[in-house]
């Protein structure tokens, strides 16, 4: 049996067919693809009565721009591979947004459920106080965020961690992104990923073409989506496109298996069984199947992976029924999968563009940080002023008043959260079209995902050509 493609080697893989489409200077392409620094620690933490070892890491892909940025996962399977293949896929995510960093990521080989919460903070601050005293926490070189198994609450504990490290740095709180409001994070960011696959699949719907080669026809309203892992983005991905785009949740695939109702899943209810028995079994008016996989492969009109990568290969892509695939997640398709089902005439939205609504979100933050201001501070009241000016000019030049539910919008100014989802589908759609447009523009460029990694590569050798780096 051949040996399975690693994540590492199929996020290159994908790299390298994207620079078999262009033309750059010797050594660059290489200077491009490799990760610049691997930083690996063990560290000891005292819980209760016990000494335990713990071991992390944190890579740097490309410092093209700083700082470079990029989560931080706890999961007991993250290794070395794994960090460097998401770091890199952090570079070329952020060079197709446009958001001015390198690409980084972290990860404690640690499953967080196995800790209490007090023994999980002492983990995380010594985790943090390691990497920070390398240089891999700092608001000007190294920002992380959260990640699988990590939320607001340890970007908390990291954060805090740091302060009180350096205390004359005055940007200390823009070290981390994805910190709870209350401590300098920014309404919007937990919903951010999930919110910008939302954007993305709406702008794909805005183009009838790409619709037609997707063998799909209108809008989303009405399409039957098959989400597997109801995470954070799962169940905010899945939440807005029912709620907002009339869309129809058909599946769920969870850790213990998947359930499936053709009339549509009530998305909240779901979360709220899953919050309560761990897993999705028995959910009431829905058929479960224990191995949940199994629904990957079921008929529907839009596959969303939400969880792990490496979850369609080779064994299973010949059985993928779903017209279009927006990978929510890093890696959801390995490589060799991704040329079996693009010659099956499946199309592939990228996780590198596709799940970019978290760092997007995350710049946004850091801006806010670092120009020590929140969003609409300035001018949230003026423009309700001048909402307020339009709305008495109409009702004295018509004599009639304006009604409450058209008037209410216009007398509101824009609140932080309203800023950022504004920025954030304005960069998902930006992003979306570039890529378009490198692939309708170029003949060897097959498919979206060869596009969006050339896209990116155009602007990481751009900057090191004009930069003079190596050169």
């Amino acid at each position: 049996m051949a040996k399975a493609t690693s994540f590492l080697d199929s996020v290159n893989h994908m790299v390298d067919r994207a620079f078999g489409t262009m033309e750059l200077p010797p050594g660059l392409p290489d200077e491009i693809k490799h990760t610049n620094s691997v930083y690996r620690v063990q560290f000891p933490v005292q819980l209760h009565d016990e000494i335990k070892l713990f071991t992390g890491w944190r890579a740097v892909h490309s410092e093209h721009r700083l700082p470079v940025k990029g989560g931080i996962r706890y999961a007991p399977v993250v290794d070395q591979q794994e960090v460097e293949a998401l770091a890199g896929l952090m570079s070329y995510k952020c060079a197709i947004v446009d958001v001015p960093f390198g690409g980084s990521k972290g990860g404690l080989a640690i499953n967080p459920r196995d800790y209490a919460e007090d023994e999980l903070r002492e983990i995380t601050r010594r985790f943090a106080h390691e990497l920070a005293k390398r240089g891999f926490i700092s608001p000007s070189q190294n920002v992380p965020a959260p990640d699988l198994g990590t939320g607001e609450r340890e970007m908390g504990w990291i954060s805090d961690s740091y302060r009180m490290a350096y205390p004359n740095d005055i940007n200390a709180i823009a070290c981390v992104t994805g910190k709870p409001v209350t401590q300098g994070g920014i309404g919007g960011r937990i919903e951010a990923t999930g919110r910008g696959v939302q954007y993305a699949l709406q702008e794909f719907f805005r183009h009838p073409e790409d619709v037609k080669e997707a063998q799909l026809t209108g809008g989303l309203a009405g399409k039957r989506i098959i989400v597997q892992g109801l995470g954070n983005v799962g169940y905010h991905v899945a939440k807005f496109l029912r709620q907002e785009d009339d869309a129809l949740i058909v599946g769920v695939i969870e850790r213990d298996g998947a359930i499936y109702s053709e009339q549509g899943l009530d998305v909240e209810a779901v979360s709220e069984h899953l919050r309560q028995t761990g897993g999705v079994e028995n959910f009431p008016g829905a058929s479960y199947m224990s191995y949940g996989n199994a629904l990957l492969e079921h008929d529907c009109d839009i596959l969303i992976p939400a969880a792990l990568e490496n979850q369609i290969t080779t064994e299973n892509a010949a059985r993928i029924k779903a017209r279009l695939i927006a990978e929510a997640a890093n890696g959801p398709v390995t490589f060799n999968a991704d040329q079996q089902l693009y010659k099956m005439g499946k199309v592939i939205l990228p996780d590198v563009y596709v799940n970019a609504g978290g760092v997007t979100v995350s710049y946004f933050e850091w801006v806010k940080n670092v120009s020590h201001i929140r969003f609409g501070r300035l001018d949230r009241r003026l423009q309700e002023i001048r909402g307020q000016q339009m709305l008495d000019i109409i009702e004295k030049m018509t004599g009639k008043s304006v009604p409450h539910d058209l008037a209410t919008p216009l007398r509101e100014g824009a609140r932080e959260i309203d800023v950022v989802r504004s920025g954030l589908e304005d960069t998902m759609r930006e992003a979306y079209r570039q890529i378009r447009e490198v692939r309708m523009s170029r003949q060897n460029v097959p498919d979206l995902r060869t596009a969006a990694f050339v896209l990116a590569i155009e602007k990481i050798s751009r900057a090191y050509l004009e930069l003079g780096v190596g050169y």
